[in-house]
């Protein structure tokens, strides 16, 4: 696995945790959750280089797209 690959396994494990602690849901919806978010897409996407912010960065970008539906950020 490159390094690229592995980052963004690592932030989508963070990101899941995240998910199931502050929404109380166990792990596997988190992870379902997560999966069908836009925010998700992007981050696999290396060409917008999202796999380089924190865990914590892309969690609030997550949190954003639930509250307002969409993606707020313009620059991903």
């Amino acid at each position: 696995m490159n390094e690229k690959k592995q980052l963004i396994e690592y932030a989508i494990q963070d990101i899941v945790e995240m998910i199931s602690k502050d929404q109380n849901v166990e792990y596997d919806e988190a992870m379902n959750f997560f999966y069908e978010s836009e925010i998700f897409d992007k981050l696999q996407d290396v060409e917008t280089g999202l796999y380089r912010e924190s865990s914590a960065y892309i969690y609030d970008l997550y949190k954003d797209e639930l509250n307002f539906g969409h993606i707020v950020q313009t620059e991903i």
